[in-house]
């Protein structure tokens, strides 16, 4: 791995464990917890549930959750999907004949049950050492006694005044004043910390039972949703088996659907087929490359892409050799292809996290609302701001993912995971609502075709094809943009997209290797 000194910032080494995430207070937890005895999972947790206080409009108790777990870093990874399901009255039926044929945003009907929580106690009890309780205590701290609102997040939280005004609850706490918090003032939830002392003291049924379940479940009654305490009551995460697929010897395992981790190795697939660090390929041609293999995954997603406990996804055939070449043989290299559909709601407000311990115990963690804030609606006794993953269910019958009783939605967030025969080597992640597949794709080929650290693998320049847009990030030069405009992409600047981790493991030097995405406000630290 090379390192470029005039650019960004070096990679953490270290021997003893490493962790990365968004915010340099989480990540602070996270080795604190490692360095008082506790595993990858205790570390990722307790960073986690602070996160979901100090970096509100991502993240929050109110959300789901997915991780891929590697014990030891040897042997198959473990998948886990915590993604919430749709109340049990819910049905296309019902949203028709009350003239509802789109699920809204900010509305009570995009609320899906939370998985989150459910998702850390069981992740805690099963392969953590230390207890829930102590576990959530910075947390606590945090949302008790304040925390100081960082750059990034009070950049985000800033363009949303409009959206978290809507809602009398959500406003009163997260507009104090009437505006939200500047960089460097001190923001505090005390509804939020009384609901993760009982949490903390009860575990899951401190928020899926009794009076946090009761208050969410009323609050989103009021406004006319579908929930239920027996909703809250049923809900319970899942293992799963990581898909993997083969990039170059390397495998890439991401989990299956109702998650969009598989449309990372369609790409894969398809850029297997191109010498892609061959230098005869310009940046141009890779950047195209790139976006034509991913507007072919995209459709494939929005057309294919469910619950399987609902509908049947043809994962093998999407990850087949001969679906790669399909996809190729219908890209040019000169010319760019016809946009993919689009999904029309917007989500990009997610958190990701890794941890490695001194046992090479690995997880790759993420934890989302989906839009910023999520819905908007705050349940106001207990301080749990409630997310919309269910505005991407679909008011259509026999749609892979139209809305049903329990169903869980198409997800966007997806942990990463990759390897070496029975190696685990690197957990990694990167945010950023559709873009993440992309996200993936493009630190997975840094790492593997060009050798770069994890660090500038997260810090490279970002593209992503999408909207019938090809959507450059400023880093990339102006020669970059009018040779894609000329062959006919239309070519736009966005801000800068995404946020990743990436901790890769080197076990012949005994070597942890972190990166952290300057994108956002957090780091990696190791010890």
């Amino acid at each position: 791995m090379r390192r470029d000194f005039n650019v960004g910032r070096s990679a953490v080494y270290a021997e003893n464990g490493v962790a990365a995430t968004a915010h340099p207070m989480a990540t602070l937890t996270a080795v604190d917890v490692m360095r008082a005895g506790g595993n990858a999972v205790d570390a990722a947790v307790a960073a986690m549930a602070l996160l979901c206080v100090i970096e509100p409009h991502s993240t929050g108790l109110g959300g789901d959750c997915f991780a891929i777990y590697s014990k030891g870093g040897k042997g198959k990874p473990i998948g886990f999907n915590s993604s919430g399901r749709a109340p049990a009255a819910a049905t296309v039926d019902w949203y028709l004949e009350n003239g509802i044929s789109e699920i809204k945003v900010e509305t009570p009907h995009s609320v899906t049950i939370p998985g989150a929580v459910d998702g850390w106690c069981r992740l805690v009890e099963d392969h953590g050492t230390k207890s829930i309780e102590e576990l959530l205590q910075p947390a606590i701290k945090a949302a008790e006694e304040g925390f100081i609102v960082a750059p990034r997040v009070a950049h985000d939280w800033g363009k949303m005044v409009a959206k978290l005004s809507l809602d009398p609850h959500t406003k009163a706490r997260f507009l104090p004043g009437g505006r939200a918090p500047l960089v460097g003032e001190r923001h505090v939830q005390p509804e939020l910390a009384e609901t993760l002392k009982r949490v903390a003291k009860l575990g899951r049924a401190g928020f899926y039972e009794g009076p946090v379940a009761e208050d969410i479940v009323n609050r989103l009654r009021e406004l006319g949703g579908l929930h239920t305490m027996d909703d809250f009551a049923a809900s319970e995460p899942t293992y799963v088996e990581p898909l993997s697929s083969n990039y170059r010897g390397y495998d890439v395992y991401e989990i299956p659907p109702n998650g969009q981790g598989i449309l990372c190795q369609v790409i894969l697939n398809v850029l297997a087929g191109y010498d892609y660090a061959d230098p005869r390929y310009s940046e141009a041609d890779r950047v195209h490359l790139l976006a034509e293999a991913s507007k072919a995954a995209y459709l494939r997603r929005d057309v294919l892409i469910g619950d399987p406990d609902f509908v049947d996804v043809p994962v093998e055939r999407l990850l087949s050799a001969a679906e790669g070449d399909r996809i190729r043989e219908a890209i040019s290299l000169e010319r760019a292809g016809d946009p993919a559909p689009v999904d029309p709601v917007v989500h990009t407000d997610t958190t990701y996290l890794t941890v490695v311990d001194r046992d090479r115990n690995a997880i790759s963690f993420i934890n989302s609302l989906f839009s910023a804030f999520g819905s908007a609606i705050m349940a106001p006794k207990s301080g749990v701001m409630l997310q919309n993953r269910g505005s991407s269910f679909r008011i259509i019958k026999d749609h892979p993912n139209a809305i049903a009783p329990k169903k869980r939605p198409m997800h966007t967030i997806i942990p990463g995971m990759m390897g070496k025969g029975e190696t685990m080597l690197m957990p990694f992640g990167v945010m950023g609502g559709h873009y993440q597949p992309v996200g993936h794709t493009q630190v997975v080929t840094g790492i593997v075709d060009f050798d770069l650290d994890p660090q500038d693998a997260i810090a490279a320049p970002r593209s992503f094809a999408y909207d019938g847009e090809m959507r450059l990030e400023a880093t990339f030069s102006a020669e970059v943009a009018q040779d894609l405009q000329a062959r006919g992409h239309k070519v736009v600047r966005q801000d800068p997209v995404g946020g990743g981790q990436a901790i890769f493991i080197d076990h012949e030097r005994g070597l942890l290797i972190g990166g952290s995405e300057p994108r956002k406000d957090g780091c990696a630290i190791g010890y």
